[in-house]
């Protein structure tokens, strides 16, 4: 085991294109480390200027992952989640934005006493200190940083010379670097390619950062020659080449890298020791199970940011783990809610044909709520399980009221200001606000759940906790009305008696959250309201 207190730092960085899995990478490093019983820690630096990704377009970034502090961030933080026990805190992602703003705050106070502010050393020991932060704040043997974007864009360049200051401090054995990178396949040669990977990590050497290993994404297999020959160019030894095949499944690859003894190879350049045997048969059978599961469930995610593969990555995660729980197969399908606004019965009929569950996911403006309306009916009226989630749990209560509490036009404030009925409403805490960023109902509150209900029998507990996103509520005025019409307030949070929870009586399972249980879903501990709501549309 490491010294006391001597924290190790392993830095992950990525070269050719973006979108290689650096995040996966370093929550998947986590987990081979974790088996071989080290306490571990990820975050992520992301080069762009925002202050975090709260305020960013989900076309542009992809969903946004809220830890328990209420702090908005990357969404690789749900893969470390996903796959390790690493605490995750406001400490862990940090941007551009986020470090020139401390920086020019402190400059506005004084503290550089009249120096000129540089980004070397002033905005390099920031981001030094914000990665050392972590060790000071979370008891951990070793902190895998993952810097975003690609080597050689100009943004990252501040955090690639801060490592690469930081490796030098450390010390020998200390830090190391591990290099993500692209072997393109040909076709028409025939041929991969390593020539980009030669080029990349020249590009890191140009800058005085060597890396110990790369990792290589591949479609085809290495062959020995072409490992020697990156090896040879690249300067690492021919072992601590890494092959990161394409995979079906992203929690194989684990067990992959643990057949490649990348924790060894890790370890051992950190100098620390290795359990020759480890103990990974709960995510072998894990792997297993989605391999196997002979049935099929078909849910359909009627979203606004559909075309977008990483708008809603923890949900399609959480019903992934749903379904290894309840030993199916997931086959998802994404539908754009505005497609639903035209429909006629027959074509909605059509549309939903063989789909055994419905789940409306968060989100944000008016396009699509018309859709997803449509969707939540066509849910309740023909018994096909439901869950809401956010935006989807207000979605839900305006589809009620329209059309069972035969309150015509009711609506959420977001959408219409002067609705008659408001069953969805601002916030109280929200009302003064005028800042965007960081400034809703965020991060994990309270919820007590209502004994003999849905949600209750899920939990098996009274008292939850659950992570918030959000700026709208439940409107408590219009409380009475929806019980009197068989709706079950089934979730309160105590601290303002906010609804948190709403199902529906003589349904199969109709059940929707004001909060987001994707962003505490696990392969091995799935989140209890998935795991329901999967077993209960395997029987439709």
């Amino acid at each position: 085991m490491p010294k006391k207190n001597k924290t190790k730092y392993i830095f992950v960085t990525g070269g050719v294109i973006s979108s290689l899995g650096k995040g996966i990478a370093s929550a998947c490093i986590g987990k081979i480390l974790e088996w071989n019983g080290y306490k571990t820690a990820i975050m992520k630096c992301d080069p762009y200027i925002n202050v975090d990704p709260g305020t960013m377009n989900p076309y542009q970034h992809g969903e946004v992952y809220v830890t328990d502090d209420g702090t908005e961030t990357d969404l690789d933080l749900g893969h470390y989640y996903r796959y390790t026990l690493s605490p995750l805190t406001k400490e862990s992602n940090i941007t551009t934005g986020k470090i020139y703003r401390t920086v020019i705050e402190k400059e506005r106070r004084g503290d550089f006493l009249g120096g000129t502010v540089q980004v070397i050393p002033h905005i390099t020991n920031e981001i030094k200190n914000g990665i050392r932060l972590i060790s000071k704040k979370h008891k951990v043997d070793i902190i895998i940083v993952e810097i975003g974007g690609t080597v050689g864009d100009i943004e990252g360049l501040p955090f690639l010379e801060a490592i690469r200051q930081m490796k030098n401090e450390e010390g020998f054995q200390n830090a190391i670097n591990i290099h993500l990178t692209l072997i393109p396949y040909i076709k028409a040669a025939g041929e991969l390619k390593t020539k980009p990977t030669q080029h990349s990590v020249g590009k890191l050497r140009e800058i005085g950062i060597q890396p110990e290993i790369l990792m290589v994404r591949t479609e085809k297999s290495l062959a020995e020659s072409e490992k020697e020959k990156i090896a040879l160019f690249c300067n690492v030894y021919k072992d601590c080449v890494i092959e990161a095949r394409d995979v079906e499944d992203i929690y194989e690859i684990p067990l992959r890298f643990k057949k490649d003894k990348l924790d060894r190879i890790i370890l051992s350049a950190l100098n620390l020791k290795f359990k020759e045997k480890l103990n990974s048969s709960k995510w072998e059978k894990i792997v297993e199970t989605r391999k196997n599961a002979k049935s099929i469930v078909r849910i359909g995610v009627i979203g606004k940011y559909i075309t977008l593969q990483d708008a809603y990555k923890s949900i399609d995660e959480s019903l992934k783990h749903a379904s290894i729980a309840n030993n199916v197969k997931l086959e998802l399908i994404k539908i754009e809610a505005d497609t639903l606004e035209n429909k006629n019965d027959a074509a909605l009929h059509e549309t939903f044909k063989g789909i055994q569950g419905i789940l409306v996911p968060g989100g944000f403006g008016s396009r699509g709520t018309l859709g997803k309306i449509i969707a939540a009916k066509y849910a309740r009226e023909n018994n096909i399980p439901y869950f809401g989630i956010c935006l989807g749990m207000q979605i839900a209560a305006i589809e009620f009221a329209r059309n069972v509490c035969g309150l015509k036009n009711a609506d959420s404030t977001e959408f219409n200001k002067k609705t008659k009925y408001p069953v969805i409403s601002l916030l109280t805490e929200q009302k003064k606000i005028k800042d965007m960023g960081g400034t809703m109902r965020l991060g994990e509150y309270e919820c007590v759940l209502k004994q003999n209900t849905r949600a209750a029998n899920a939990y098996a507990k009274k008292n939850i906790t659950e992570r918030h996103r959000h700026r709208y509520e439940f409107n408590s005025k219009f409380i009475k009305q929806f019980e009197e019409k068989g709706l079950i307030i089934s979730g309160i949070h105590p601290k303002g008696s906010l609804v948190e929870i709403i199902e529906l009586k003589n349904h199969p399972w109709f059940l929707a959250c004001q909060f987001h249980p994707e962003f505490k879903s696990k392969p091995d501990n799935v989140h209890p309201l998935f795991r329901d709501f999967i077993k209960s549309a395997k029987h439709v």
